[in-house]
């Protein structure tokens, strides 16, 4: 056993919390990350339309179905969510809003216009 295996461990992770704005940042890369899966669904929905009506219908199977429905919701999400808090990074790189309490207040409108974007879109559409 070497003197490594005797150190105790640190309880950081346990104990920690992120800010928001770590958190929201976690998130946008996590968006970015389902936006290209989304990118790639899309192309899916094209070679689909493009081979004709059996392979559109199967297609339409998937995205009628309850799963189909709750990829395009989160498609539609991340797709809001990067939308908006890239605005917000916009605003920062003009120098605006970057106090403490400012970021913790456009972190609460980042997420609350995207719910409210996301579900327009699903109440509208």
């Amino acid at each position: 056993m070497s003197w490594d295996d005797k150190r105790p461990m640190s309880p950081h992770l346990q104990i920690y919390k992120m800010p928001i704005t770590a958190k929201l940042s976690v998130l946008h890369r996590g968006t970015g990350a389902v936006l290209f899966l989304g990118l790639l669904l899309m192309v899916w929905v094209l070679v689909a339309a493009a081979g004709g009506i059996d392979s559109w219908q199967t297609m339409h199977r998937f995205l009628s179905s309850w799963l189909g429905k709750f990829v395009l919701f989160g498609f539609s999400f991340s797709l809001y969510y990067h939308l908006c808090n890239g605005m917000r990074h916009l605003l920062w790189d003009m120098g605006k809003g970057l106090s403490l309490e400012q970021v913790h207040f456009s972190a609460r409108i980042v997420l609350i216009s995207s719910l409210i974007l996301t579900l327009l879109t699903w109440i509208i559409a």
